[in-house]
């Protein structure tokens, strides 16, 4: 057995930790330490909680509805950018929501890897891209996927953070952007 995607697996691991402990504190430390939500500047762990909130997951079906999409689309991804650029990746898109959820619903809390996920699926329709290049699955994934979310956010009355998603989608468009470019090798 190999550990093949070093940071997908890493991020694995650390989720069903979280929910593990979770599930042992009766949700204290998901609460704790796996949730954004706005919270003073003074505490330390309000910082903490604007990453790890992408560990966090409120059940099992949740987690696993994230965990199997993460672990299908993840390695690959790993494989062409890098650990350490898709790791970069997964830092941006949980930094960026947990301040947009922060700053725009102060009421609410967030938490869970879906913003991840949508990070890793639009990055990954730019897979082959060339610069001064749109790719058609690009476009496709926005109009269907993004596309959807925006009309979720509008008229959805959920728990689900389309906003979440649109940044994940976002991030991974930024990163996928930036990629295609750096030069070769």
């Amino acid at each position: 057995i190999q550990y093949n995607a070093p940071v997908v697996l890493t991020f694995f691991l650390l989720s069903l930790g979280a929910l593990a402990l979770g599930e042992f504190t009766g949700e204290r430390t998901t609460w704790l330490l796996f949730t954004v939500y706005r919270a003073p500047l003074t505490d330390p762990l309000t910082y903490l909680r604007m990453f790890t909130h992408v560990l966090g997951h409120a059940d099992f079906d949740h987690f696993l509805g994230n965990m199997l999409l993460l672990l299908v689309i993840g390695p690959p991804l790993e494989e062409k950018y890098g650990s350490r650029t898709l790791l970069a990746g997964i830092l941006l898109t949980a930094g960026v929501s947990g301040i947009l959820q922060c700053v725009f619903f102060p009421g609410s809390a967030l938490l869970g890897a879906s913003g991840i996920v949508f990070m890793m699926i639009v990055l990954s329709s730019l897979a082959g891209m060339r610069e001064g290049e749109v790719p058609l699955t690009l476009v496709l994934v926005v109009l269907l996927y993004l596309g959807g979310e925006v009309v979720d956010a509008a008229t959805a009355r959920d728990s689900v953070s389309q906003l979440t998603h649109i940044v994940g989608g976002l991030c991974g468009a930024a990163l996928g952007f930036f990629m295609s470019r750096r030069p070769e090798g």
